[in-house]
């Protein structure tokens, strides 16, 4: 059979499954009938029913009534009644993968972090606690009782389980799932003793294991293209098989042997990473053209990657929509197809050996799989391609390491920590790679999502490739990528003219939660009033700004919305001190400022009301509260602690700006029953907007400027309607970082300005 019979056959399966989870079963039947008949007319004209012929019209029509049956099951499932009803259910169902943690931000009280899991279990999905939970394995058999909700389109999952309490009549795990259990434990183990960041790393780059990965470093590495590299693939198996191959070969044994060597290693690698499709989907992948590599039959390659759609789908045919699915197909084709012919085409104009295949591969896996990318995204990773030559180099090491790491560990803890610890050089190379190639001024390019994007920038692709092959296009499309670049990259560098000169305060887009930025008449040294929810909003706004130092942090209460990105700010900029009011509750972010300030070298202070802080072109004083309880309680509400934050009037440039933390009516009443000067040009309104302001306390500040700091379709329904119309009854221009993003307050000798990160137009 030529290397090309199986394609129409793998694109013939591929669209059928498509078809029907796109538009229904019916369609997935009428499409595989006309595809049967089709092939069938083709072999009786052209091929003359050669034993060939008739295998691949057999295996077309084979594949295509079996997934059009699947479909049909999945969409007539009695469940899906009861889903459509919200009916409470009690279920008899297989863990068929490891459960996956889900990450929350944290707001108010409650800490971040993932305190909730997806089980996915045959048909079903079940969302559940992670305590009772977390620790099961594929293959358990349980009963689950809870709400069934619908599932999502496009998929064969009947029902989605809102599970009430813990599992019952959970049985026993295979024995093979305990023994990968228990490695992937002594992994998370051995990389215990690396710094944070590394040990949530390096179990994701070895087995795919991103339960304690930063949820920094996951962003970074979204916007370097490098997210690949935190699930398992094909690269992984022919990393761990050539291994294998090469000590094997090494101890003087022949091929079968190494073959069956490294067929072992797979298999075994897929037991320790899971059962998940796509560990299943790289197996199959990944093994079918390493076998082809090892048999010397190179042109194999292709016909393998089509024979694993082939396999793959009829199992699993919610494939056919699957985003993994399809970039593991155009990746891997990618490098079948295109990267040899460029690496020919580099290596015939100078570029060495080994040079010219380390370049063509991420270049042509990347342009491969970016309109599927845009089309998800809504971006074009500008950066994907250098990012994963420079990451290329230590993914192997870190992997084989790694593993030994987790076999190991188990036998020998001491032995398994060294192993972890040989990881650390190539995990910190991985995450600087992407911290910095992410932060770069032309990381991302925004881009149309959907299918009309993808469509689009395919087109693009497709006319840029036909200018790349004539001499005079070449050199227009030149002197337009060129110009483009002049235009794009100093507004980018300059953020479209952001920050403004003579900024004086910069509330930041940090989503749900606070974070405000203080100028001093240093350049680059500013002080910072509370650090958002999450690790890496802050930063970025911090890195638009051009902040070289922070010699001062006040946190105006230790809510998770106002503390949570204090640890990178810490590990980003030298840092004098961390302030905090009196109240050092709740215990659990108490804990954390202090470990995460003792971590870094920073002192925690006291503040209180009547302090005073002067730095040069800004001066503050702490205002409130008065009087604040020093314990709350394990129990305590919200409120309390939002009324005990600190109230802070600074005078700077622009003028004075009050900030209020989340004081609500018990903490606004107060202020008022104080004699203190409220008022203020520039009012951070308090507690994201929400309608606990008092009237009387927006009319004795009567800020000229209103900086609301909230997050866009937040479900608190922040801002009020009513605080901002009262607002605008005081004459206030009201900003609002869900709308307008970083927004800034500008020096005038007409009073304050007001400017919209994104646009250099200043108003009143």
């Amino acid at each position: 059979m030529n290397d090309t019979r199986m394609v129409p056959v793998a694109l013939v399966v591929w669209a059928v499954a498509t078809v029907g989870l796109a538009w229904g079963w019916q369609f997935s039947w009428l499409l595989g009938g006309v595809a049967v008949v089709t092939a069938f007319v083709v072999a009786v004209r052209s091929l003359r029913w050669r034993p060939q012929a008739v295998l691949v019209i057999a295996l077309g029509a084979l594949a295509t009534c079996w997934i059009a049956i699947v479909i049909h099951a999945s969409a007539t499932h009695p469940l899906r009644s009861d889903a459509d009803h919200g009916a409470t259910v009690t279920l008899r169902v297989e863990v068929s993968e490891r459960p996956k943690p889900l990450r929350t931000q944290g707001f108010g009280s409650r800490q971040g972090g993932a305190d909730r899991v997806l089980v996915p279990a045959g048909d079903v999905i079940v969302l559940a606690q992670a305590a009772g939970w977390a620790d099961l394995l594929p293959g358990q058999w349980l009963t689950v009782t809870g709400r069934a909700a619908p599932a999502r389109t496009g998929d064969l999952t009947v029902a989605v389980v809102q599970a009430r309490g813990s599992p019952t009549e959970v049985t026993p795990a295979p024995p093979w799932q305990k023994v990968a259990a228990v490695l992937r434990n002594g992994l998370r183990r051995a990389t215990s003793v690396l710094p944070d960041e590394q040990a949530g790393l390096v179990p994701g780059l070895i087995v795919g294991d991103t339960a304690n990965l930063s949820p920094r470093v996951s962003d970074e590495f979204k916007v370097a293209g490098m997210t690949h590299l935190l699930a398992v693939s094909g690269a992984n198996l022919a990393i761990i098989a050539g291994a294998v191959l090469f000590a094997i070969r090494l101890l003087g044994m022949g091929p079968r042997i190494a073959g069956v060597g490294a067929g072992l290693a797979v298999i075994g690698f897929v037991i320790l990473a899971g059962p998940e499709p796509s560990v299943l989907r790289a197996a199959v992948m990944g093994g079918l053209a390493l076998l082809a590599l090892v048999l010397g039959r190179e042109r194999s390659l292709l016909p393998a990657l089509a024979w694993s759609v082939v396999v793959l789908v009829p199992i699993d045919p919610s494939l056919g929509l699957s985003a993994g699915f399809t970039l593991s197909v155009l990746a891997t084709g990618a490098l079948v197809l295109v990267a040899p012919r460029w690496a020919v085409w580099l290596r015939g104009r100078g570029v060495p050996p080994g040079v010219a295949e380390a370049v063509a591969a991420p270049l042509a896996a990347h342009l491969v799989t970016a309109p599927v990318i845009a089309g998800l995204s809504g971006e074009v990773s500008v950066v994907a391609v250098v990012a994963n030559l420079a990451a290329e180099p230590v993914v192997a090491p870190a992997t084989v390491i790694g593993v030994l790491a987790t076999m190991v560990t188990p036998m020998n803890q001491w032995l398994g920590e060294m192993l972890a610890r040989a990881t650390s050089p190539e995990a910190w190379w991985l995450i600087h790679v992407a911290r910095y190639t992410s932060s770069m001024p032309l990381a991302t390019v925004r881009w149309p999502s959907g299918l009309l994007g993808a469509a689009l920038l395919t087109a693009v692709m497709v006319v840029g490739w036909a200018a790349l092959r004539s001499r005079r296009l070449r050199v227009v499309a030149t002197v337009v990528v060129v110009g483009a670049v002049l235009v794009l990259m100093p507004a980018r560098l300059t953020g479209s003219g952001w920050p403004p000169t003579g900024w004086a305060m910069v509330s930041c887009d940090v989503g749900q939660g606070d974070a405000h930025v203080l100028a001093t008449s240093q350049p680059g040294r500013v002080v910072l009033i509370d650090t958002g929810p999450d690790l890496s909003s802050i930063v970025g706004c911090l890195r638009r700004l051009g902040v070289v130092s922070i010699p001062l942090i006040v946190l105006s209460h230790l809510h998770a919305d106002h503390v949570g990105g204090l640890s990178s700010v810490l590990s980003d900029y030298p840092v004098g001190a961390v302030g905090v009011g009196p109240l050092h509750e709740p215990a659990w972010a108490w804990d954390q400022v202090r470990r995460q300030a003792s971590d870094a070298g920073v002192r925690v202070v006291d503040i209180v009301a009547g302090q005073r802080f002067e730095l040069p072109g800004v001066n503050m004083t702490v205002i409130a509260p008065q009087e604040a309880p020093s314990h709350l309680g394990p129990n305590a509400e919200g409120t309390p602690v939002n009324d005990a934050s600190l109230v802070v009037r600074a005078d700077t440039a622009a003028g004075r700006i009050l900030l209020t933390g989340d004081i609500e009516l018990e903490g606004q009443a107060n202020l008022l029953a104080t004699n203190e000067d409220l008022s203020a040009d520039v009012l951070k309104v308090p507690h994201h907007g929400s309608r606990y302001s008092l009237p009387r306390f927006l009319e004795r500040v009567h800020p000229r400027v209103a900086m609301v700091s909230v997050g866009a379709g937040n479900p608190f329904g922040h801002p009020s309607s009513l605080i901002l119309d009262a607002l605008k009854r005081e004459g206030a221009t009201v900003l609002r970082t869900d709308e307008d993003g970083d927004v800034a307050v500008v020096a005038s000798r007409d009073g304050p300005l007001i400017a919209r990160r994104g646009s250099p137009r200043v108003v009143h």
